[in-house]
């Protein structure tokens, strides 16, 4: 009998080794699935995070621009005087020159960190803007037959306001596509 309490205590023990060593490896394997998952989850926050920033930049700087377009009606509006209206859209301009810039970055930042809709959306707020800037600049042209200043080329004004709301429009659409990338990620 001695002998097979001693094969039983041996075997006893093996099994309580093997038990623990297999425990202790399911434990490690658990240890690392879970931070493996902790590790994407964070990943995925971050890269959501930097996406609302990139979005929400972009907004602002297309609000400011858009505030110029605002501003260019109001010259049309409020003053009467041609030379002094298109003074101001010139001032106007220039204004618009200095916010294409940081919308252009955002645009970029936006199409670097995706995803894919959300970057062709952005893209074509920078076209509409670029579109509009350009109808604006053909509102301060010379007149083509007169050596004095006019009101631009022929229909220079009502394709600028039609570049204005192409580029509204891209804006919201640009808004629903990020808001829609937001509530994916």
């Amino acid at each position: 009998m001695t002998d097979s309490a001693v094969w039983v205590a041996v075997f006893t023990g093996a099994t309580a080794v093997l038990a623990g060593w297999v425990t202790t490896l399911g434990n490690a394997r658990a240890a690392k699935v879970q931070a493996e998952a902790s590790a994407q989850v964070q990943h995925r926050d971050r890269i959501r995070e930097l996406r609302r920033a990139a979005y929400l930049d972009l907004m602002e700087q297309a609000h400011t621009v858009g505030q110029v377009y605002w501003r260019v009606g109001d010259a049309y509006v409020q003053l009467p005087d041609q030379d002094a209206r298109l003074a101001r859209i010139e001032e106007l301009r220039g204004e618009l020159r200095a916010a294409f810039d940081p919308l252009m970055r955002s645009v970029r930042v936006i199409v670097l960190e995706g995803p894919a809709p959300a970057a062709e959306a952005a893209e074509a707020v920078q076209r509409a803007a670029a579109m509009a800037n350009r109808a604006l600049w053909r509102v301060t042209e010379s007149a083509p037959d007169a050596g004095e200043r006019s009101d631009g080329a022929p229909g220079a004004r009502e394709r600028f306001d039609e570049a204005r709301d192409v580029f509204r429009h891209s804006l919201e659409r640009f808004t629903t596509v990020a808001r829609d990338a937001m509530t994916a990620s």
